[in-house]
């Protein structure tokens, strides 16, 4: 089996290098390629192990044929075209976590070296003054601190400033009250918190949602003579609106470590005396790059030797454990979304995946991705299992996920149905002994198994019509591995399944079409599981 291939385009850990060889993932290592060559090159690669220089774009992406997966050793995917990466089917992963400490430290550095303005008398010192009267500060014990966002990074904060006697409060709309109990804070709304908190720090991604949620007017609410930090991402705070506010003395100081344009060679806040300003340093420490490499190096290479997916921007998560549990689930569903996008021939209006029995308790998630993409592969020329569910709203096809929590003859259950303007098919299946079976057809109870090569056939229920058909097949050498018939009542309409030994020959259809009492005859193809 040949090893996938991995490039790392950014400087990173040897520690990367190590775990992906230790893994049996081929890696390559140049960290000073320019976006030519990068593109000239990236199309020998299964991975992509990249930190803030490197840029994927759609244009890139066109030349990386071979591409499955970007990691991104951090935390924001600012340099990652997202969209692009999953029309194409390309994994994209972030390590949430690696830098989490680190950044919470650099800020409550940065809220420290503001309150007590160390940066600033270190110059005036070093300069050979002697200031004690200029640099007066605050204590930040007894102070409120107010969080925009309380996850990963704004959780760890919260836990050390209220280590230093500070009080805290967040805004947050994914906060519950309970989480917020536990960890010792008070959940506001946003203007709450923008008129009471003495000091306010961001932990919010840049969303549209969060995009200049300190503008103008957020400024003008903060409470007077408060202090504002950013260690979140650039585009947060509306940095010219921040400095009128500094200038004017409403706010008392902000320090920041991002910055709406980077490198920020040039800003609106540069040269005032009440800002403190860092390179974006938020996850550069040692310990903080090596976590962030070794994550990222074993990510990519779960997903690429095991299907694995954490920490994926653009698909749902999958550990190595679920995906070898989900093995013959993602078999049946695979099975079951490839009958009926063999079967439908219309466009879809609605596709809706129901989970009955042991189903239940699994991470369906990953189950339901499999279903659109094995119904759109027969519709659509690129689909895999990042871009199906994308493939789909394209497509206006509404996907439903259900549960079904009702008892059941059998121990797993799982019902594909899809909705046309002029049809609505469904299909269902189970698995025994691990082997995906249909037991349930347009409402026609038949238990059958699922061969690589299938004659799916409706009939109206009349003597003669199964002799008629195993006759034809005869004639035309057609072999019959196994037959299962159903019907929805005595003589009304009623289903046969063959599994056939090969593909029809041409004319075998309409040959079969032909015979009395036959509505049609529909070949389908399963190749094995990859």
């Amino acid at each position: 089996m040949t090893k996938p291939r991995v490039l790392i385009s950014d400087s990173m850990s040897s520690q990367a290098v190590a775990v992906f060889e230790q893994r049996g993932v081929e890696v390559v290592q140049s960290s000073k390629l320019s976006a030519d060559e990068l593109a000239d090159t990236i199309g020998d690669f299964d991975g992509l192990a990249i930190r803030s220089a490197s840029r994927v774009t759609a244009e890139l992406l066109e030349r990386a044929a071979r591409l499955k997966v970007v990691g991104r050793a951090g935390i924001g995917v600012d340099n990652v075209d997202v969209p692009a990466c999953t029309r194409r089917g390309v994994v994209v992963m972030n390590t949430p976590l690696g830098n989490a400490i680190t950044t919470a430290e650099h800020a409550m550095t940065m809220m420290l070296s503001l309150a007590r303005q160390i940066p600033q008398a270190n110059n005036s010192t070093q300069d050979g003054k002697w200031e004690k009267s200029r640099f007066m500060g605050i204590e930040l014990t007894g102070k409120l601190l107010g969080l925009i966002g309380a996850g990963n990074i704004g959780s760890i904060v919260a836990a050390k400033a209220i280590g230093y006697g500070l009080h805290v409060q967040a805004y947050d709309p994914f906060l519950t009250e309970e989480r917020a109990d536990k960890l010792g804070i008070r959940k506001v709304d946003l203007d709450t918190l923008l008129s009471t908190s003495d000091i306010i720090s961001l932990h919010v991604p840049k969303t549209p949602e969060t995009s200049n949620i300190i503008s103008a007017d957020a400024l003008n609410k903060m409470k007077a003579g408060s202090m504002l930090i950013n260690c979140a991402r650039g585009g947060l705070v509306d940095e010219a609106a921040l400095r009128v506010a500094l200038e004017s003395g409403h706010l008392r100081g902000a320090a920041l470590d991002v910055y709406e344009v980077e490198p920020a060679r040039d800003n609106p806040l540069f040269g005032l005396d009440n800002v403190i300003c860092t390179p974006h340093l938020g996850a550069s420490t040692v310990e903080a790059q090596e976590k962030v490499a070794v994550q990222i190096a074993e990510q990519i290479s779960d997903y690429l030797l095991t299907g694995a997916v954490n920490n994926a921007i653009n698909a749902p998560s999958l550990s190595a454990e679920e995906a070898q549990k989900l093995k013959p689930y993602l078999a049946l569903a695979q099975r079951l979304g490839s009958f009926v996008g063999q079967l439908t021939h219309d466009p879809i209006k609605s596709l809706s995946v129901t989970y009955g029995g042991e189903a239940n308790e699994l991470n369906v998630s990953p189950l339901t991705v499999q279903v659109v993409q094995s119904v759109l592969e027969h519709h659509s020329s690129y689909v895999n299992s990042v871009n199906a569910r994308e493939v789909a709203r394209d497509r206006n096809i509404d996907v439903i996920e259900a549960h079904n929590e009702g008892r059941d003859e059998y121990p797993c259950r799982i019902t594909v149905a899809v909705e046309t303007e002029a049809h609505k098919r469904s299909i269902c299946g189970t698995l025994i002994q691990n082997q995906p079976r249909v037991i349930d057809v347009k409402g026609i109870p038949m238990e059958s198994k699922i061969g690589a090569h299938m004659l799916y056939i409706t009939n109206n229920d009349k003597p003669g019509v199964i002799g008629h058909i195993g006759t034809s097949c005869a004639e035309r050498g057609i072999n019959i591995a196994n037959m299962h018939l159903g019907r929805a009542s005595q003589a009304g309409d009623a289903i046969v399944l063959l599994e056939i030994d090969e593909a029809l020959a041409t004319g075998d259809l309409e040959h079969l079409r032909s015979l009395p009492n036959i509505n049609d005859a529909q070949y389908l193809h399963f190749p094995a599981a990859s």
